[in-house]
């Protein structure tokens, strides 16, 4: 259950990164038509993120965003796998909160050091191969 429970933080960190990824990856996994619908709007999103002119992840409706699609991975996913799912939906509240903030201070980090679209791709590679490995290790049954 311990595993669960930091995959559902995980996840809610990924949601943090990229609202859409952490829902769209979980849902491919699990299989559907919702993971589909998701891949395209969460592919979407990753270009729209290259614009800089997008809204700030750390406005009040792009925060609440990735809040809920923490909740939503995290409770899905202690859901599927025998865990509480009140706890996963905390827990990846909790990851969406680091990860939106976090995310954004490392990514002016790069801003500064790179560029906006090599620092705006780079935190994208991050948000994939940090799904792919918790899902890979933790995914739902």
């Amino acid at each position: 259950m311990l595993t669960t429970l930091a995959a559902a933080l995980g996840l809610g960190l990924v949601a943090g990164l990229r609202t859409l990824l952490a829902p769209a990856a979980l849902f491919l996994v699990r299989g559907g038509i919702a993971g589909y619908v998701l891949a395209v709007a969460s592919l979407a999103e990753l270009g729209i993120d290259l614009y800089p002119k997008a809204p700030s992840r750390t406005r009040p409706a792009g925060l609440a965003g990735r809040m809920v699609s923490g909740a939503v991975v995290g409770g899905v996913l202690c859901a599927f796998r025998g865990a509480p799912p009140a706890a996963g939906c905390v827990l990846g509240v909790l990851g969406a909160l680091a990860g939106a903030f976090g995310g954004k201070a490392l990514r002016l980090w790069a801003i500064d050091r790179i560029g906006a679209v090599p620092a705006a791709l780079g935190e994208d590679a991050v948000a994939i191969a940090l799904v792919t490995a918790i899902l890979v290790a933790a995914g739902p049954r």
